[in-house]
């Protein structure tokens, strides 16, 4: 058994926001990959299901950003689990949006979810962090990453989401590179060599029929005036 832990605040009122996208991504997880039907546990919310051959539990802990920890510490020492046998899915400012990166064990960089995380089960787990970007300025973080992401956020949002997706399973046998190159292909897709439709030259034009020289004419003066008038 694994655990695919999500990040993010309960409620509507949070659903959209930056700091919810962890939830976000484990929503597409289990839509795409048949998970079973959330249930409320270990004070979140979980589902099961098998990615790649791995059973894995997906748990959104539903106790808020600062107390994430307590969440993800029930579940693991309930299945009896090493800290290595935990992801956690969040957000990421210091990345600009639509990077993702893998990361094993750490520090927790003052995000307040991992923090808790670091306290309950300490720093040996694993961490997909997704880039939403900097606002800038470190005092406008809070506000920042509790807002909703922008319309102009949902193509490259919805890249990334349907990549981690795409990339679940390699992540749950072990292959964070087969997983971060399936986000790649989602977030920066390859060009075709054939190049852009409209990019090929126009035909060259149909060659021109050669002019056949004329012969050089010697007739004397008189001669030419005589064929005039023949």
């Amino acid at each position: 058994m694994l655990i695919f832990a999500g990040l993010g605040n309960p409620g509507a009122k949070y659903a959209g926001n930056r700091h919810n996208i962890g939830f976000m991504a484990l929503d597409r997880i289990a839509a795409d990959h048949g998970f079973g039907p959330w249930k409320a546990r270990f004070q979140g919310h979980a589902c099961e299901g098998k990615l790649g051959g791995a059973k894995v539990l997906l748990l959104k802990p539903g106790t808020f950003m600062n107390l994430s920890g307590q969440s993800v510490g029930e579940a693991m020492r309930f299945y009896k689990l090493e800290p290595t046998d935990i992801t956690v899915f969040h957000d990421e400012i210091d990345l600009a949006p639509g990077k993702l990166r893998v990361k094993d064990g750490g520090g927790h960089a003052g995000h307040n979810g991992l923090r808790s995380i670091h306290q309950h089960i300490g720093p040996h787990y694993s961490r997909v962090r997704m880039g939403v970007g900097h606002p800038g300025r470190k005092e406008a973080v809070p506000g920042y990453v509790l807002n909703d992401f922008a319309k102009a956020d949902r193509d490259w949002l919805d890249d990334v989401l349907r990549g981690i997706s795409d990339g679940a399973p390699y992540l749950a046998d072990g292959d964070a590179g087969r997983f971060q190159n399936a986000v790649a292909q989602r977030t920066a897709p390859a060009r075709s060599s054939g190049g852009k439709p409209g990019d090929a030259k126009p035909p060259a034009s149909a060659p021109q029929p050669e002019k056949t020289p004329e012969a050089p004419d010697n007739r004397s003066a008189l001669q030419k005036l005589a064929d005039r008038f023949r």
